[in-house]
């Protein structure tokens, strides 16, 4: 027995890997929390609980990563079609017609950033007769972004404002497009690339 005690804290100790755990303390503060969450609530309960626990914080702070990376801008006077891109090209400044507001939305829309969306154009206050959706750098989006969107739609219906999306990548066009959405919007609402869009401002503009 007091062999085997030997053999055993040397196997312990060598899975233990203190290093790797001190190394692990230099992360972000937030993975330092899950690791030393985990790891107290292995030796006060078990690991089954320890990394039941450990897996939900650890989506809840990837999740809230994500939206941190999400940005909302609005545009009211021009664009810079270079904007963005990685070369420059040779096309001129696309002027922002009276009475249109261009929300270009940057990352993931999902249930963290939806909210966000809505109080940007709350904290604008005003009445445009057009609101453009500029979204190329949406990689995808989820049950509560598109229930955003559809009460955004409708509130915008009441108060006579035309939603218009530019630039839905294919893989959020199908989402949109197996959720109903469109038959709500209006497929001719829906434009691959912002000048279409603005070319589709300019005609609700004129009627």
């Amino acid at each position: 027995m007091a062999c085997l005690a030997g053999v055993l804290v040397i196997v312990s100790y060598n899975m233990s890997e203190w290093r790797t755990f001190r190394a692990l303390l230099r992360n972000p503060k937030s993975d330092i929390a899950v690791l030393l969450i985990t790891f107290f609530l292995t030796v006060i309960f078990d690991l089954t609980v320890a990394i039941e626990v450990g897996l939900v914080i650890a989506c809840l702070l990837f999740m809230k990563r994500v939206a941190e990376t999400t940005n909302i801008s609005v545009i009211t006077e021009e664009i810079d079609p270079s904007e963005g891109l990685d070369i420059a090209i040779n096309e001129e400044h696309l002027n922002i017609p009276k009475d249109v507001e261009v929300y270009e939305i940057e990352g993931p829309y999902f249930f963290g950033i939806a909210n966000k969306f809505e109080e940007q154009m709350v904290q604008l206050g005003d009445r445009p007769k057009v609101r453009i959706i500029r979204m190329r750098k949406v990689p995808f989006i989820d049950s509560t972004g598109i229930h955003n969107l559809t009460n955004l739609c409708r509130m915008s219906k009441k108060e006579n404002i035309q939603i218009v999306l530019s630039g839905v990548n294919e893989k959020v066009h199908e989402t949109l497009e197996k959720s109903g959405f469109y038959d709500l919007l209006g497929k001719e609402n829906i434009c691959s690339h912002i000048n279409g869009a603005l070319g589709r401002a300019e005609d609700i503009l004129n009627k």
